[in-house]
């Protein structure tokens, strides 16, 4: 029988800090579910990491993403400016609203949401009306704009936001891959008046899963917590003046999340070496680029990503599955949301650039802890491939 390779693993946990001390600490005294200590502990360290004031601990990404765009006044039928080049949980949130995407190309640089394609939507698009925008096509009003921070890189915030008040339109930042980065040296997720986190098993950090929506003001920082509670009104009574969501983060996923975010520098840094690694070994190699960095940017390098030129690898497809074979944790980039079945018929703008990073590009092994020698296997596994 032929031996199975070694696998190692596209990003997984490192659990090296207080999540044990912790987590018997809510066995032992019993605080288990969506209330006690660590919740509070952990939202407030989360807001002090990113410099905001508000913090609001969730079950994931996704729902933090939905009760925020919901404080933001997205409503049903409305539209949400998107990029198209994300995780669908992004547009998902969206529909959750009853509301509409509208799906937006990227930069070729930072791969987060093009501000000129979206100051050429907004202007040759749409029409202001009553102090609104409308959506020239549809007729709807387009409400907000949810830009990513992609894959750890931060995008460039500065002139969306100009763009959101130019136009009357609420900025709900998706910060979900990115805590830790910097954007023109300000931490990602500080900027935008509502920002989400995810910490899903293999982000930056884990709380085994969760989210966070940061926010600076404390009325919209109510309203998400009051959305997160089933939208309780009274203290001993239940009382309900709106439909809310059973969306409230457990003491103990807060717990791990606390122990984990007391580890972020570490692991930032881990995750940096391990871009610069693969950098290096494939600086002079033809046809293969490593996702860059801007010059106002600092990544958390989240994923390690790259490109590879069709006259090196015809089909990237093909070779992630030889990848894979080898026991090497690739992954494909995200398929961009406009050719996602389940959108299928939301409206797209002069889409280019996200189609062709995800036809070539792919993510590779980048755990906080991977070893060099680990490293060394995936740049040798890819490289055979290549040969």
């Amino acid at each position: 029988m032929s031996e199975r390779p070694r696998v190692i693993p596209n990003a997984v946990p490192h659990l090296g800090g207080n999540e044990w001390k912790y987590l018997k600490e809510c066995l032992d005294t019993n605080w288990v579910s969506s209330a006690g200590p660590f919740i509070e502990r952990f939202e407030r360290a989360a807001a002090e990491w990113v410099g905001v004031p508000h913090a609001v601990a969730t079950v994931n990404g996704t729902a933090a993403l939905h009760v925020a765009l919901l404080a933001a006044g997205v409503r049903p039928d409305d539209e949400v400016l998107v990029p198209t080049f994300t995780f669908i949980a992004t547009a998902n949130a969206v529909a959750y609203c009853g509301a509409h995407p509208v799906f937006l190309d990227v930069e070729p640089g930072s791969w987060g949401l093009d501000p000129q394609k979206t100051a050429d939507f907004l202007t040759r698009e749409c029409v202001s009306r009553g102090g609104r925008t409308l959506n020239r096509a549809t007729g709807r009003v387009v409400r907000a704009m949810l830009p990513v921070d992609l894959y750890g890189h931060p995008c460039d915030l500065d002139p969306l936001r100009e763009l959101a008040d130019a136009h009357g339109l609420a900025v709900v930042e998706d910060a979900a891959e990115s805590l830790g980065a910097l954007y023109k040296g300000r931490p990602v997720g500080g900027d935008a008046s509502l920002a989400c986190l995810s910490f899903n098993g293999n982000k930056v950090i884990t709380s085994g899963a969760g989210g966070m929506v940061l926010a600076r003001d404390a009325a919209v920082a109510a309203r998400v917590r009051g959305l997160t509670t089933q939208a309780r009104g009274d203290a001993l009574e239940f009382i309900h003046q709106e439909v809310g969501y059973n969306y409230r983060l457990s003491n103990l996923h807060a717990a791990l999340g606390l122990a984990q975010l007391e580890q972020l520098p570490g692991f930032l840094e881990s995750k940096r070496e391990t871009a610069i690694a693969y950098a290096r070994a494939f600086a002079d190699v033809e046809g293969v680029r490593m996702a860059g960095e801007a010059p106002w940017a600092r990544s958390a390098c989240w994923m390690a990503s790259l490109l590879v030129d069709a006259r090196r690898c015809p089909d990237v497809r093909a070779l992630l599955r030889d990848l894979n074979a080898d026991g090497i944790g690739a992954r494909p980039l995200w398929r961009p949301l406009h050719l996602q079945p389940a959108f299928s018929g939301a409206q797209t703008y002069r889409v280019e650039v996200a189609t062709k990073l995800y036809d070539r590009g792919l993510s590779l092994p980048c755990s906080v802890g991977i070893t060099r020698e680990e490293r060394e296997a995936v740049v040798a596994a890819l490289l055979r491939r290549l040969s």
